[in-house]
């Protein structure tokens, strides 16, 4: 089933990726770095070139999300005016985005503050809010845009994307929750109608069905209702490491990450042979930095993991990933 196997393997190397979404966010995470190390806006630049555009449009294959996807492939090309041309045939609140972006800046920030008014709940209007802002000299008040997009739609890609740019020093999006067991096998269909077999499944389902639809959502960023499939995994199996393994997981976040590390640094003394949870806890040490850390962990979840099993796999890709880094330059 490719929705699960390829998005969640990428989701799994991420670590390896320093840039943000949108190559020009990376200027975002620099500017509010340094917002942060001299909490002053006094000497900020603003970044060179145009503000980000990241449209989430999930798994939809619709004409729209389509010519959406199209447009910002446009956009992020420079080819702004063929973009607006696109985004202009729409009045959804993602192409009422892309066009305000793609007449940059005549209007932009205009255009954005209205639709955060007409559309209180959206955190894609709030994240590209802050994105202008910062763009138009603004770092300070793009802090509280990017704030108030994690707060407003916590379960969205656009929350995350908000929180790469706060905490620029902590790779890119969520850590991936990898189950030992392969993903099911479902019937080639369009992505929309895979995920709702799997959400039809987690809901008869037991504790694997319940995985496999919270790995779906995790992959689809959308990380609260990754928790909840999860959590109610544990609700069927509460001594299971794996299930406990995943919520603890789930709980990972930037702003606090030492919840996740209260529930996961645990689990090594009551189930101290457990590859998931080595495992898990060296991807985790991994995502904040901890490169000799999360080593040792993974190197022990290879060693207890069956040779050829999944997390033995996995922990091989990370381990070559971390150890083909250990000459980089590291990271501000």
């Amino acid at each position: 089933m490719r929705l699960l196997s390829v998005q969640v393997s990428a989701r799994a190397r991420l670590f390896l990726v320093v840039a943000l979404s949108a190559v020009a966010a990376s200027g975002a995470a620099v500017g509010v770095a340094l917002l942060q190390r001299d909490d002053s806006a006094a000497a900020f630049s603003p970044p060179s070139g145009d503000p980000p555009l990241v449209l989430a449009l999930g798994v939809r294959t619709d004409p729209e999300a389509r010519a959406l996807r199209r447009a910002t492939g446009l956009y992020n090309d420079g080819r702004r005016r063929e973009a607006a041309r696109v985004f202009a045939r729409y009045d959804s609140l993602e192409a009422r985005i892309g066009s305000a972006l793609a007449r940059w800046p005549a209007g932009t920030l205009a255009v954005l503050r209205e639709l955060v008014r007409e559309y209180p709940d959206s955190g894609g209007a709030r994240l590209h809010l802050g994105f202008a802002l910062l763009w138009s000299g603004r770092p300070e008040d793009a802090v509280a845009a990017w704030r108030a997009a994690r707060r407003v739609e916590p379960d969205s890609p656009y929350a995350l994307r908000a929180e790469d740019v706060l905490f620029p020093n902590v790779f890119r999006g969520r850590p991936p929750f990898v189950p030992s067991f392969a993903a099911p096998r479902l019937p080639e269909r369009p992505p929309a109608r895979q995920l709702a077999a799997l959400e039809r499944a987690a809901r008869e389902g037991g504790v694997r069905a319940k995985l496999s639809y919270g790995v779906a959502l995790q992959a689809l960023e959308r990380p609260l209702s990754a928790r909840r499939q999860y959590q109610a995994a544990l609700a069927l199996a509460p001594r299971d490491p794996e299930v406990q393994t995943a919520v603890a997981v789930a709980s990972f976040d930037k702003a606090r990450p030492r919840a996740a590390f209260a529930s996961l640094g645990p689990l090594t003394r009551t189930h101290p042979r457990s590859a998931t949870v080595r495992f898990h806890l060296g991807v985790l040490l991994a995502w904040l930095g901890d490169r000799d850390g999360a080593l040792r962990q993974l190197e022990r979840a290879r060693t207890l993991a069956p040779p050829g099993s999944r997390l033995s796999v996995e922990a091989n890709r990370f381990i070559r990933g971390l150890v083909s880094t250990e000459a980089s330059p590291e990271r501000d």
